[in-house]
C-alpha cells in the first residue's frame, strides 16, 4: 500500500478528498491528516508518507514552510508533494516550473484521478527532492523569472537552465527538449504547455511542431519557404502565418 497524508486547514475539504481518494484510488492508504504547519511537521516525522497533499496558507503559516524546515532538519524531502491551492498565480508558475503537480481548489475529481495515475508511474524514482529544491529556490526568489526548469522523463527528473535550451520539437504528443551538451529530452507533455510556460523567457512558437529560444536564433533565411538556422546547425520551417511575427522579434533583438 502506498501511504498519504493530507494537510490541509479546511476539515470539508480534507473529508472530500478522503471520499475521492477511497472511490477512486482504493490502492492508497490515507495514513493520516493535519490542519496546520507544526501538526503537518509532526505527522510526516512520524509517519514518513509516500504521498503528502498539501495546503499552501493554513492559519499558522504555509505548506512552504513545513518543505522548509523538514529540510533544515532531516534534509532531503523525498515524498511525491501534491499542493492544493485556491489561486497563488505566483506559486502555480513556481509548481510549473518544477514539475510539480498541484490541485485547484474546489477539487475536481478528474484532476485527482489524473495526478494520482502521474505519481504512481513515478512513485520508484528516487529524485523527486530535486523538484521540491527547485521549487522552495523559485518560491524564494519572488520572482517570475526563474533561471531553471525541472523535466520529468521516465528515467528521472533533470534541472536545466532556461537559457541552455536550444529549441523544443513537437512529437505526437510528445515534447523533444534541445538542449546544450546534452541529448535530446523527452517529455511526456504537449509543446502548447511549454510555449505557455516558456513565452515569458525568449521562446517563440515559430510553426506548429517547433518552439525556439530566440537567444539561440543564428540566422532567418527567406527563401525556401522559408526557415531559420538554429545554434545547434538545425534549420526549421517557419510557418507562413508565423513570418511577421518573427521578423517583428528579430528587429527588436
Amino acid at each position: 500500500m502506498i501511504n498519504l497524508v493530507i494537510i490541509d486547514d479546511d476539515s470539508n475539504l480534507r473529508e472530500g478528498m478522503k471520499a475521492m481518494l477511497r472511490m477512486y484510488a482504493p490502492e492508497i492508504r490515507i495514513a493520516g491528516e493535519a490542519e496546520s504547519v507544526v501538526t503537518g511537521i509532526e505527522l510526516i516525522e512520524k509517519l514518513n508518507p509516500e504521498i503528502i497533499f498539501l495546503d499552501i496558507l493554513m492559519n499558522d503559516g504555509t505548506g512552504f514552510d513545513i518543505l522548509e524546515r523538514l529540510n533544515q532538519k532531516h534534509g532531503k524531502v523525498s515524498a511525491n508533494i501534491v499542493f492544493i491551492t485556491a489561486h497563488e498565480k505566483f506559486a502555480i508558475k513556481a509548481f510549473r516550473f518544477s514539475a510539480l503537480d498541484f490541485l485547484l481548489k474546489p477539487i475536481d475529481p478528474d484532476e485527482l484521478k489524473n495526478v494520482i495515475v502521474k505519481i504512481k508511474a513515478v512513485q520508484h524514482q528516487s529524485n523527486n527532492y530535486k523538484h521540491i529544491e527547485l521549487l522552495l529556490d523559485n518560491i524564494s526568489r519572488q520572482t517570475e523569472n526563474f533561471k531553471k526548469i525541472a523535466l520529468s522523463t521516465s528515467d528521472g527528473i533533470h534541472l536545466f537552465e532556461i537559457k541552455d535550451i536550444i529549441r523544443c520539437e513537437s512529437e505526437d504528443n510528445y515534447t523533444l527538449f534541445y538542449i546544450k551538451n546534452h541529448k535530446p529530452v523527452v517529455i511526456s507533455k504537449t509543446l502548447k504547455e511549454y510555449e505557455e510556460l516558456l513565452a515569458e523567457h525568449g521562446f517563440e512558437r515559430i510553426h506548429q511542431s517547433h518552439l525556439i529560444n530566440l537567444n539561440e536564433l543564428k540566422s532567418y533565411i527567406k527563401k525556401d519557404g522559408g526557415y531559420v538556422v538554429m545554434s545547434d546547425a538545425s534549420q526549421l520551417p517557419v510557418s507562413q502565418r508565423k513570418k511577421e511575427r518573427l521578423q517583428e522579434l528579430i528587429n527588436n533583438l
